[in-house]
């Protein structure tokens, strides 16, 4: 077998292709480097139709996998693709009527309107750090909204449609009987998809504070969606908030969930909190196919071998493991830190989280989850 340097070129590269948009889970790294292990690494092309064999699975994706093999294997210059985090701003197009009155009305007043700019725009790419409570209360609602959607899975209970294949035995034979026994329409069923168990575990240390009210509006929005939505939080310890999220209101929530974690804006110790929740609601089966998102900028003040190790078994049962950082969203944002290093080989989607824009992609991304580990 390859050695461990080897292994974690390939699991980097792995993240590399995923920040790309292809979907490259644990099972897929571990075929390339059975793969890696029946081929001569000195010879570039070996290597090259290995790894694309086993990393890429659509015809679209043959062009970022390029790309990056390029970049990464043959440091070949690459022009940089624009970050998800950081949308270019749509201009709004003015209309003649609007043209002519901002031509006459203000005189060249300078407000967002004459400059092209939306106001929703603009917000949905400011930083929450930044925000007034003003703007903040603008996009509460926004927030909401975005979190409604949620990860799909396929029901094994049939429910009636037209375009089914499973005959409808029972519902035939009852219908039939107002026909004197004849079956004239046949009935059909098949499987429908229902909302996939979804899991937040949201780091609510010091360090997160500017961003944690608007990420725990997420989260409050997710669990008000529908059932299998749960809510924790951790930050030296772990604090399990799927009840208090249950209200309406979510000022109420926030302010029962910091009153219930007595480790708000404190410390941070990421591999125990994740310890603990594997040994107490992992063995209960919490996290078996559900997709789990962890919010937290990866600062660990302990041991960052215990966040890996933990992260590990956390991968193991999930069916897929999302990480939101809000850091991520600055263009010269490294994972340097020790736990997030650690985590990262076990993440399947690393996305950015300090504005309402990257919210968006992280719905999206949830939202088009197919198969596990391909987040």
């Amino acid at each position: 077998m390859a050695d461990s340097a080897l292994t974690r070129h390939v699991v980097t590269f792995g993240r590399v292709l995923r920040e790309a948009g292809l979907e490259v889970g644990p099972g897929r790294l571990a075929d390339a480097m059975v793969g890696l292990d029946q081929v001569e690494l000195a010879r570039s092309d070996d290597v090259y139709w290995t790894l694309r064999q086993t990393l890429v699975s659509r015809a679209e994706d043959l062009e970022p996998f390029d790309r990056a093999f390029n970049a990464w294997f043959l440091r070949a210059p690459v022009r940089p693709a624009n970050r998800d985090g950081e949308p270019e701003l749509p201009v709004r197009r003015q209309g003649r009527t609007e043209k002519r009155a901002a031509e006459e009305g203000s005189g060249g007043e300078d407000d967002d309107d004459a400059r092209g700019w939306s106001a929703e725009e603009i917000l949905r790419v400011k930083d929450f750090g930044k925000m007034t409570p003003e703007e903040f209360a603008r996009v509460r609602a926004l927030i909401g909204q975005i979190a409604l959607r949620r990860p799909k899975r396929r029901s094994r209970r049939l429910r009636a449609h037209h375009r089914g294949r499973v005959l409808d035995i029972r519902r035939l034979a009852r219908e039939s009987l107002s026909t004197g026994g004849e079956p004239l329409e046949r009935p059909f069923r098949r499987r429908c998809e229902v909302p996939r168990k979804l899991v937040v575990l949201c780091d609510v240390s010091g360090s997160m504070e500017s961003y944690a009210r608007a990420l725990l509006l997420f989260v409050h929005a997710a669990v008000g969606s529908g059932k299998r939505v749960e809510a924790f939080a951790f930050g030296t310890r772990l604090t399990r908030l799927t009840h208090d999220f249950k209200t309406r209101d979510p000022e109420s929530a926030i302010l029962a969930a910091t009153a219930k974690a007595v480790d708000w804006s404190g410390g941070t110790r990421i591999g125990a909190s994740l310890k603990q929740f594997n040994d107490e609601w992992g063995r209960r089966a919490l996290t078996r196919g559900a997709v789990v998102v962890v919010v937290s900028d990866g600062w660990e003040r302990e041991d960052a071998h215990l966040v890996g190790q933990e992260m590990a078994r956390l991968a193991r049962q999930a069916y897929a493991v999302v990480w939101v950082n809000p850091l991520k969203g600055s263009p010269d944002y490294q994972p340097l830190a020790g736990g997030m290093r650690a985590a990262l080989p076990h993440v399947d989607r690393f996305l950015p989280g300090q504005n309402l824009a990257s919210l968006e992609g992280l719905a999206r991304v949830l939202g088009d989850i197919e198969r596990r580990h391909a987040a």
